[in-house]
């Protein structure tokens, strides 16, 4: 396993035995979050671990399906006790930059139905402003896409359209995503809020004071949390 992977897995494992019997929680998206399946199916197996899981992804959806986690639509509950997802970026204020894995729009919405959401990263994800390296995706409808481009970029970044195998990438929601440049942002809240008003923007990774604790793990696999 590599070093990266070996922060990912005790990020994911610490998260995962967080979870408590009985709880319905938000299940996050991306390769750091397999990990957080594998140890739920450990549970499950080894303790009789009673969890419902509501996915923010087909992907997530069929993985833990495969591990034998139950699953529930968001539509079916109320609230959830938790959500764990990961982080491309995570700030001093705890602020975040999702999306890497073109799921954020769904993130956001199980992330918001929790009580608390639980992100795991690790130490390479801990930034002290974010967008600096990492590109702040965004969301937009196809219809009209370049007039809600201009509109984003009018915000001083510049984008690219996300793209896989030589054509846009579409989410699973049917959209596309721009994935924005910046010189770093400052001011996470302002930026949400403008990108939020935007037309044809259907949603953004930047996760402004949405977090709970953040679970960090080093490529040792040493673990601390963040409240």
């Amino acid at each position: 396993m590599t070093d990266a992977n070996v922060a990912k897995r005790a990020a994911a494992y610490a998260a995962a035995d967080l979870v408590e019997d009985g709880m319905t929680i938000g299940l996050g998206s991306g390769s750091t979050f397999l990990f957080v399946l594998e140890r739920l199916s450990e549970r499950i197996r080894e303790e009789g671990l009673a969890v419902r899981g509501a996915p923010t992804s087909t992907a997530t959806a069929e993985a833990a399906t495969a591990k034998g986690i139950p699953l529930v639509s968001l539509d079916e509950v109320t609230r959830l006790d938790m959500a764990i997802d990961g982080a491309d970026e995570v700030d001093p204020d705890k602020h975040l930059i999702k999306g890497g894995g073109a799921a954020h729009t769904r993130e956001r919405l199980v992330a918001a139905t929790a009580d608390e959401l639980i992100v795991i990263v690790g130490e390479d994800k801990m930034v002290h402003v974010l967008g600096e390296v990492f590109r702040l995706p965004v969301e937009v409808l196809p219809f009209g896409w370049t007039h809600a481009r201009r509109r984003i970029e009018a915000t001083d970044c510049t984008t690219q359209l996300r793209k896989r195998d030589g054509a846009p990438l579409v989410t699973d929601n049917g959209n596309w995503i721009l994935d924005c440049a910046y010189d770093g942002i400052r001011e996470p809240a302002a930026l949400a809020e403008i990108l939020d008003a935007t037309v044809g923007v259907v949603d953004h990774g930047l996760f402004v004071n949405m977090a709970g604790r953040i679970v960090v793990a080093n490529d040792d696999g040493d673990v601390r949390v963040v409240c």
